[in-house]
């Protein structure tokens, strides 16, 4: 009965040896196979990008350019263009001293002719307006 159980056990062992190797050999060879599958897809990444920029590139190039050319001179245009309507003046500390740090203060000029605020539009001559508003919360 010893034999037996002795034999069942030399059996699994074995057994256990055998799977492990079979395990062991297929890792290895699957890491083969991942290394190459990296290698090869590098290879591939790097010949489609070499290609993209020799190729396709250029072609795009020529379609965009004249796009962000004309886009950007639009811009440039329309700057140029509202500049002499609108444009915003500090307050001057001698010509509208009532008007610094107030939350009414407007100070854009149109067509030359400057709007203080909304409430006094050529601005208060004294120094303290009435209607002054903190443009901080208290």
């Amino acid at each position: 009965m010893e034999s037996w159980s002795r034999e069942f056990s030399e059996m699994m062992q074995m057994l256990a040896e055998g799977i492990e190797q079979l395990v062991t050999d297929v890792t290895q060879q699957m890491d083969k196979a991942i290394d190459s599958f990296i290698d090869t897809s590098e290879e591939i990444a790097e010949q489609l990008h070499n290609t993209f920029e020799r190729e396709i590139e250029p072609h795009l190039d020529d379609f965009f350019d004249p796009i962000l050319e004309a886009y950007l001179g639009f811009e440039v245009a329309v700057g140029e263009t509202t500049q002499p309507f609108t444009h915003t003046v500090e307050p001057m500390l001698n010509d509208h001293t009532a008007c610094i740090g107030c939350r009414n203060y407007h100070g854009q000029a149109y067509n030359g002719v400057m709007l203080v605020c909304g409430m006094h539009p050529s601005g208060w001559e004294d120094e303290k307006c009435p209607d002054w508003e903190s443009t901080w919360k208290e």
